[in-house]
């Protein structure tokens, strides 16, 4: 250990998971029954409303290596990693996720590709075993976020990585709200490798992530890492109203070598709500990215924790009449 610093921190985000939870913390203390280095495990609890709350204090009442941390309310999945982040003393922190798809077996191979020299060593799936719909949604995800973002995110590449102390330091140093922590990885840069692995299905319980909640990470994707739908507006605002002026010109031209009426309205009506369809999407677009610098600039914390169970917390920075805790700067 270097500064009484763990030299692994494990980051796992929990909502609502007390059907997997009893076989993760088996499996867990099965990985790290021989690990060669001082470890902690820090379990975010994301507002569950089961028994997972009870569960974690058990596990850090048995289990010295168990810290937990139970937030106030559901912040979401990215916040709930950003947490364990801001409170990991780890040398390398790595995270994954609680549902057991990201094996805990491969702990000590993700940690020793750190020990490398790489600053993150990230897993790509090589395969899923999920619904074929599911798949195809993570598939299309990944390819046009390749092609919507401003920095390269691996394709097929999740949350589950291994990093460097430095590496995270820098992660936590960034204060926007809208956290998309694989962009943000990649936006950083550094030494960065991957790690190929089978990803398993969920071992119990219901998949937290929903349609609807992958559909806003896609968004949080591209609207936080890119400007590009605002250039595409107005590129396409730019061949409409080109197009406009050609069609304009051609009735010029028939009104000045025809005589008689011009036919066409419904033409003109299709055009008309063409136009109208076309600025509601212009709007939209920028609605998302002012609805994103309104919360940026309401400058409120990124997560609220309830409650802290284990041993040895680290030094968070807190609101004491709130017990807010927010990022810490790197260092």
């Amino acid at each position: 250990m270097s500064n009484n610093r763990p030299n692994l921190s494990i980051v796992i985000p929990l909502f609502n998971e007390e059907a997997v939870l009893p076989a993760l913390i088996s499996r867990l203390q099965k990985a790290l029954h021989d690990f060669p280095a001082a470890v902690e495990c820090l379990l975010i609890d994301d507002g569950s409303s089961d028994a997972t709350p009870s569960l974690l204090l058990e596990v850090a009442q048995t289990d010295t290596r168990f810290r937990c941390q139970i937030l106030s309310r559901n912040f979401g999945h990215q916040v709930a990693i950003s947490t364990g982040l801001a409170s990991a003393r780890g040398d390398v922190v790595l995270v994954m996720d609680g549902d057991l798809q990201d094996p805990p077996e491969l702990i000590t191979q993700l940690y020793a590709k750190v020990l490398e020299g790489n600053d993150v060593v990230y897993a790509v799936r090589r395969s899923r075993r999920e619904g074929l719909l599911k798949r195809f949604c993570y598939w299309s995800f990944y390819r046009v976020l390749r092609v919507m973002t401003d920095v390269p995110i691996a394709l097929d590449s999740g949350d589950f990585c291994a990093m460097s102390r430095r590496f995270v330091n820098h992660m936590n140093a960034m204060p926007e709200r809208h956290r998309f922590l694989r962009g943000l990885r990649a936006w950083v840069g550094f030494q960065q490798t991957q790690f190929p692995y089978d990803r398993d299905e969920r071992a119990a319980g219901v998949p937290k992530y929903t349609l609807a909640k992958l559909l806003g990470l896609a968004l949080d994707g591209v609207f936080t890492m890119s400007e590009k739908p605002l250039r595409i507006a107005t590129l396409t605002g730019t061949v409409v109203a080109g197009i406009s002026l050609l069609a304009a010109m051609r009735i010029i031209l028939w009104r000045m070598m025809n005589e008689g009426d011009l036919p066409g309205y419904a033409s003109l009506a299709t055009g008309i709500f063409f136009l109208g369809g076309l600025q509601l999407i212009t709007i939209g677009i920028l609605g998302e990215y002012v609805g994103r610098i309104h919360n940026e600039v309401k400058g409120r914390p990124v997560f609220i924790v309830k409650d802290e169970i284990g041993i040895g917390l680290s030094k968070v920075k807190k609101d004491p009449l709130l017990t807010t805790q927010q990022l810490p700067a790197a260092g």
